[in-house]
């Protein structure tokens, strides 16, 4: 039996990574296409603000953290449909905002500590049967959306007007897919980390682009790299020793340059 296997903590982070490997990428799938890729990265912010609170307050951090990921998806989402905003000034706003505040809470509560540490860049010695079941239970809920509301998603995705004009229920499908992806960088951050979870979101959803023909072939590859991803990424962070959120988003970077190169040679030899 391989040495990673013997440790239970590796096998708690391998299923769970496994799992948002799935989850992750076909959100992102949609988020691309809807060139919402940032807003990964300003919810990930936003559950940095509720991690930071709730380290503070002694209360549960992913909760908190989940809370407001899902009201900072829901804000977003109606100030980009409603046009009070445009979709990248809006996710600016919010991700300066909390991170301010972020900033702020770890002042008051004295700087930067192990538990904070954990959720910023993952740490697969902190995964638990708990992570294990919420990462099941998101890709689950991923799973069960995207299947049931694919024709919805990709409609909307493509031309949010015509989609409106044929019944699409527009607005509900958008922060649907706004308050999933904040559950998924919620629920991520002790696999991933916070600052990281946002790459898993979006680079195997740009591989998956270059290579695929057709919008579900896309969707399955992207859920498939975010698998090899994270199982390559943990693999080598094992056995070199290294941060297991780094060398999950570099595994996938890796791919990403690797399938460029690919795509060049193969221009080039036409």
């Amino acid at each position: 039996m391989p040495a990673i296997f013997e440790y239970d903590f590796m096998v708690r982070a391998l299923i769970g990574g496994t799992m948002v490997g799935v989850a992750a990428p076909a959100l992102g799938t949609f988020l691309v296409l809807r060139r919402l890729s940032l807003i990964a990265d300003t919810l990930s912010h936003v559950a940095l603000m509720g991690v930071a609170i709730g380290l503070l307050t002694r209360s549960m951090p992913v909760l908190v953290a989940l809370g407001a990921t899902t009201a900072g998806a829901v804000a977003i989402e109606q100030l980009r449909l409603r046009r009070m905003l445009p979709s990248d000034a809006a996710m600016a706003v919010f991700l300066y905002t909390a991170l301010a505040v972020a900033v702020v809470v770890i002042s008051l509560a004295g700087g930067f500590n192990v538990g904070l540490f954990t959720y910023l860049f993952g740490s697969v010695l902190t995964i638990d049967a708990n992570d294990i079941w919420l990462a099941f239970g998101l890709a689950v809920v991923v799973l069960v959306f995207v299947t049931s509301f694919y024709s919805e998603l990709a409609q909307s995705s493509f031309d949010t007007d015509l989609a409106r004009t044929t019944g699409v229920p527009v607005n509900a499908v958008g922060i649907a897919l706004a308050v999933l992806t904040g559950a998924a960088v919620t629920l991520s951050m002790r696999i991933v980390g916070v600052l990281l979870v946002g790459a898993l979101i979006v680079i195997p959803v740009l591989i998956s682009l270059r290579l695929a023909r057709g919008l579900r072939m896309a969707l399955v590859l992207s859920c498939g790299l975010g698998v090899v991803s994270v199982l390559a990424g943990l693999t080598v962070a094992f056995y070199a020793d290294l941060a297991a959120g780094g060398a999950i988003v570099l595994a996938a970077a890796c791919l990403l340059v690797a399938t460029e190169v690919g795509a060049l040679v193969v221009r080039k030899l036409r």
